[in-house]
């Protein structure tokens, strides 16, 4: 062994000294994995910064578990494992968040049905008067030919004459039959 500050001759082997009996670096470790990391998040995520949040977080963790990683037999496995759980746990959260914020029950839209009603008062008047009370009778209130007859003061057949015809007119005109 030289003393300090002493030159060895050529051809002589230097010595390193026996690092596996000293605690590993966090930023020596963060400078080896990250980008290795980041990549898989990334091919798993399809999003940079989600894969940049989910390695952030990945680090943090072991970080916060540093003065046990003796502990560990494969700290890039269980690196790789805690950033997959991690991966899959933003992905739960966000299926969760999702399903809150759209709801699954058809709200109604209150104009939704001012415009049906301006639509089908908009078909009805290409209807001549006559067609028109036949179909409002028949179809809207639900009477049955005799019963409009009477009150339109007609034959029963007439007024189903007249609520076939209406039925076309809207028909051509693309709206219901």
């Amino acid at each position: 062994m030289q003393a300090e500050g002493e030159t060895q001759s050529a051809g002589e082997v230097i010595q390193l000294p026996d690092r596996a009996n000293e605690p590993l670096d966090f930023t020596a470790f963060f400078a080896d994995e990250h980008v290795r990391l980041f990549k898989a998040l990334y091919f798993v995520t399809g999003n940079r910064a989600d894969a940049q949040e989910i390695m952030q977080e990945t680090f943090l963790r072991l970080w916060e578990r540093w003065d046990r990683v003796a502990e560990i037999e494969d700290l890039t496995a269980y690196l790789f494992r805690v950033a997959m759980n991690g991966s899959r746990m933003r992905a739960r959260a966000a299926r969760r968040a999702a399903k809150r914020l759209v709801s699954i029950d058809a709200s109604v839209d209150p104009f939704d049905e001012i415009d049906l009603r301006h639509d089908v008062l908009r078909m009805l008047r290409a209807l001549s008067p006559r067609q028109r009370t036949a179909l409002v009778l028949l179809d809207l209130y639900g009477y049955g030919s005799e019963d409009a007859a009477r009150i339109m003061g007609i034959r029963p057949s007439t007024v189903r004459a007249l609520a076939t015809q209406g039925r076309a007119v809207l028909r051509n005109a693309g709206g219901p039959a």
